[in-house]
């Protein structure tokens, strides 16, 4: 029986679901790229199939989404997840040859990410007034980002049976629910500490979020959106011009570990990252920070 571009890009996202245990996110992606080479096939020919479609015609369908106007990044993403699709397809037994395998995503170079200093975040934490509950939250919420170099998702659906105090570490369920174990600060399980015991305790939870540390003022989960608003709100108070971002606190974790001399291997680690190329990056910001510590300080510099 012949399947169409729909039974394929199904049975694509049951194997991301099912042996790549991705998360729906990113599922979505992914198919979405399918989707768009699907497009592109049937306006060549209506029946131009995923399994018929040569390397010559991928080179094509790489073009078009350059002069339809994708930028190089995202023309990037969009050419991985046709090559996931047809490793899978490869994988599965539909095709003996990958016609994917040469396509050659563009030249992206790689963007720096925006990093706070130290003296920047504890201005910010400082600008949280704490005389409200949700000030000693939003206090124990930002000693926890830059802590632990957490994503904001992982942030938000942290649970109390993750923390361990005792032992000062959290059990995060980051990317692709993989596990992993980040030590935690003493400031940040100070105030971790504070927010459970002393405030968490008088407000209202629903049932289906005992066990979720950081709630809203309604005993609800917290959504990414309010942390990214509160941090915007912050940056504004303290007159820090830098466009920033909960993950801008990620960011500054990892930075801060390299320029201190932390062993890129265990910043991977604590941070989650599949491959140390992706950490990495974090070498380059700290080539820069000496960069510009030695013009700025060298008298050859001046």
């Amino acid at each position: 029986m012949s399947r169409s571009w729909a039974d394929f890009n199904h049975m694509f996202a049951r194997y991301l679901t099912l042996e790549r245990s991705l998360s729906a996110n990113s599922i979505e992606a992914y198919t979405a790229d399918i989707r768009k080479l699907e497009q592109w096939a049937t306006a060549q020919a209506p029946a131009l199939q995923p399994l018929s479609i040569s390397s010559k015609q991928l080179e094509q369908f790489s073009a078009w989404l350059a002069e339809i106007g994708f930028t190089a990044l995202s023309q990037a993403r969009i050419i991985s997840g046709v090559r996931s699709f047809y490793r899978f397809l490869l994988l599965e037994g539909f095709i003996k040859e990958s016609p994917a395998d040469f396509l050659e995503p563009p030249k992206t170079g790689r963007k720096l990410p925006v990093v706070l200093s130290p003296e920047e975040i504890d201005a910010m934490i400082a600008a949280i007034d704490r005389t409200s509950s949700a000030g000693e939250r939003d206090v124990a919420m930002l000693e926890t980002l830059y802590s632990c170099g957490l994503r904001v998702s992982e942030l938000v659906g942290l649970r109390i049976n993750d923390v361990h105090f005792d032992e000062a570490y959290v059990k995060v369920l980051g990317k692709g629910n993989k596990e992993r174990l980040v030590p935690l600060g003493n400031r940040a399980m100070k105030h971790m500490k504070i927010y459970k015991n002393e405030v968490r305790v008088h407000g209202a939870v629903a049932n289906q979020f005992r066990d979720i540390l950081f709630l809203n003022q309604r005993g609800g989960m917290l959504s990414r959106q309010s942390v990214f608003l509160l941090i915007k709100k912050l940056a504004l108070q303290t007159g820090i011009q830098k466009n920033i971002s909960p993950h801008t606190f990620r960011h500054s974790f990892a930075t801060h570990l390299v320029e201190a001399g932390a062993d890129l291997r265990a910043v991977q680690e604590m941070l989650g990252h599949e491959s140390i190329t992706t950490t990495e990056i974090y070498t380059h910001l700290d080539r820069n920070y000496l960069a510009e510590t030695l013009v700025k300080f060298h008298p050859r510099s001046q």
